[in-house]
């Protein structure tokens, strides 16, 4: 039976949808394809028709969820006057929901490490998404100049991953609040920092 473009597509799409959530659920070594076409409904015979490689999909499942990630921050941005935009980032970022749910939130800080370990052409693809996010991020930090913006980004951005981490690392209690707390403090600069509402999501 042979299926539209279209279809193809669409497939194609839910296939990378599946896989940025259990790839950032259990790393970059922690599902197979076949676990990853199950996931999808689909067999572990198609996959070739929609990926070169395993790798490949990696590469998109990747890119979704760090454009996922841009989408919103840009968005919540948008409805924010320009002066708030960095602290509402941060704090919507360093949440015990974003915590707590690892396959719906960034990927830096669930495979940033394990990227570093992949091949040259993962590895590319990776930094050229982490440096579009650095100039997004640079975009939300107002009345400096754009050089010292994008340093203050990566700095900013540096803290929020290791933020998370460590949170995850110490799971839901007070410790892991107490994490979330001084880095929110430490990414602002400033000795307080509001405490997100429970509704915010990275």
């Amino acid at each position: 039976m042979r299926y539209s473009r279209e279809h193809k597509q669409e497939t194609h799409d839910r296939i990378v949808r599946k896989a940025s959530v259990r790839l950032r659920e259990k790393g970059a070594h922690g599902i197979g394809v076949a676990d990853l076409m199950k996931e999808a409904g689909l067999t572990h015979g198609g996959f070739y028709a929609h990926f070169d490689s395993r790798e490949a999909l990696v590469i998109e499942a990747f890119s979704y969820a760090m454009d996922r990630s841009m989408a919103h921050w840009r968005k919540a941005a948008e409805q924010i006057a320009p002066e708030k935009r960095l602290e509402s980032t941060v704090d919507s970022y360093l949440t015990s929901v974003h915590r707590d749910d690892p396959g719906r939130g960034c990927a830096l800080p669930t495979l940033g490490a394990e990227i570093a370990r992949e091949s040259p052409r993962t590895r590319k693809a990776f930094a050229a998404k982490l440096d579009q996010m650095i100039d997004m991020l640079a975009e939300q930090i107002h009345g400096v100049p754009p050089k010292t913006a994008r340093k203050q980004a990566v700095a900013t951005l540096a803290t929020m991953m290791g933020t998370i981490v460590l949170a995850r690392i110490a799971g839901s209690g007070e410790f892991s609040e107490e994490i979330l707390g001084a880095g929110r403090e430490a990414a602002l600069g400033r000795a307080t920092a509001r405490k997100p509402g429970a509704k915010a999501r990275h």
